[in-house]
């Protein structure tokens, strides 16, 4: 069974991250927009980030430009837009597909994990995924659902012991 863990993605420097760097860390895996109504939720996703990181939490951003046109930016583009306008700190990465012939593995492998009313496709971009300690998804969240209010799940799946593997 495939966890966050067998993945791998381009950070916004163009160099390839492997997520297994992330095994023991509660990961909170968003797809991101610049130009979107729901842009400002940077603000609250970095303020999880700050406040729960050294917890072990980390946030993945994934900008995705397949809603509306959103994100048309270049890397760089990106990365000084979050750093400038909401000081992101938590890692980006390069732009990626979420639905379709060209969705990133992670996201289809996300997707896989949660089908339900959208038929598991992602609806928007903010589009929340709560993986555990382990790799695996604890739970998937609504594009408008405030960041701040996931907090008590996010405290949750750090104080949980991961299963151990057989």
């Amino acid at each position: 069974m495939s966890t966050l863990h067998d993945f791998s993605a381009t950070a916004l420097d163009g160099s390839e991250r492997d997520l297994s760097e992330y095994e023991g860390r509660v990961v909170l895996v968003v797809n991101t927009a610049s130009r979107c109504g729901l842009t400002p939720q940077f603000e609250g996703l970095e303020a999880l980030y700050r406040e729960l990181g050294d917890d072990g939490l980390v946030v993945l951003g994934f900008p995705c430009n397949q809603f509306a046109g959103q994100e048309p930016g270049t890397s760089e583009e990106i990365g000084e837009f979050c750093r400038g306008s909401y000081d992101v700190t938590f890692p980006m990465f390069a732009r990626i597909d979420v639905n379709g012939r060209d969705a990133h593995p992670l996201y289809r492998w996300l997707k896989a994990q949660t089908r339900g009313v959208t038929g598991g496709r992602v609806k928007w971009n903010f589009t929340k995924f709560l993986v555990g300690r382990d790799g695996r998804l604890i739970r998937r969240y609504a594009p408008t659902t405030d960041p701040a209010s996931i907090a008590a799940d996010v405290r949750a799946a750090l104080a949980a012991v991961p299963a151990q593997p057989k």
